[in-house]
């Protein structure tokens, strides 16, 4: 496991609207200027969701592209584009990856429930189901694969860790494999403590991994991944608030606290060009 600490930043997602954090980036102007941001307070990579001009998602592989041509622009940052998508072909959910060739490709690595809870309005919103059955996780790999991108394999529970296994037997998927954990969406692990330790003790030997939290908790979350030798997110998509309860005004300043942290646990921050030999970027 590689000392150097890679942080990624996760700049907009698809369900959080200005109107509940003005920083949420929407067009492909504003996305890329938020990449700016973050890669100038210490983040190696950005992961890319897109959106419609009113801030709705969209999988349009058009927009990608915008986005992806406006970053580069601005700064050399390592791109991750998103696969997820509920309700579309899985040719749709991966087209963008073909077309534009990220670096990195994220992957949902298992089906799972996948809601908001309101505790105050005792109702559930964006309650869906989120089916990723092992044949769309094979196809998705493949056209990775094809792409040359590096998948990020996205674990929201420890049964998903294992789904990882049988492509690592058939050598569609490559070791060491990077993993994203991620802990606090509902119809998944949740943050307790515990669960982060848990979920890297399953992953295969050798295997590079960063956690990502969901809510507030995410800082002492991102504290566990440090001490367990992981790498961190930060970013609007997962939480907007500061560790002092403070709404973030950019995704720069949620990565300047992610490097702080790393700096306070006797840890270095993984440089660019770092980060690209960990994850053993080509494209």
């Amino acid at each position: 496991m590689s000392k150097k600490v890679i942080i990624t930043c996760a700049l907009t997602g698809v369900l959080a609207k200005k109107e509940q954090c003005p920083g949420i980036p929407y067009s492909p102007v504003e996305i890329a200027e938020e990449a700016k941001r973050a890669y100038d307070a210490g983040a190696a990579m950005v992961h890319i969701h897109a959106r419609t001009p009113e801030g709705g998602p969209s999988w349009e592989s058009s927009v990608f592209g915008e986005i992806k041509k406006e970053i580069q622009k601005r700064c050399p940052v390592i791109l991750n584009f998103s696969t997820g998508g509920i309700g579309l072909s899985i040719q749709e959910r991966i087209l963008h990856v073909v077309d534009h060739k990220p670096d990195i490709a994220a992957l949902n690595m298992g089906s799972m429930n996948y809601a908001i809870y309101s505790r105050k309005n005792k109702k559930f919103y964006h309650d869906y189901v989120f089916a990723n059955p092992f044949g769309d996780i094979q196809y998705c790999l493949e056209q990775i694969n094809l792409a040359g991108a590096v998948p990020e394999l996205e674990c929201f529970d420890v049964g998903h860790v294992g789904n990882a296994l049988p492509f690592i037997d058939m050598g569609v998927l490559k070791t060491p494999a990077h993993f994203s954990l991620i802990l606090g969406v509902l119809g998944g692990i949740s943050t307790k403590s515990g669960n982060l330790a848990c979920m890297s003790r399953n992953l295969p030997e050798g295997s590079h991994w960063e956690v990502i939290g969901i809510g507030r908790d995410q800082w002492r979350l991102i504290r566990e991944a440090l001490e367990l030798n992981g790498d961190i997110r930060v970013g609007l998509e997962d939480n907007f608030y500061l560790p002092n309860g403070e709404m973030a005004k950019s995704n720069g300043d949620l990565v300047s606290m992610g490097v702080a942290l790393v700096k306070e646990m006797g840890k270095e921050v993984a440089t660019l060009a770092e980060a690209r030999e960990i994850l053993q970027i080509k494209n």
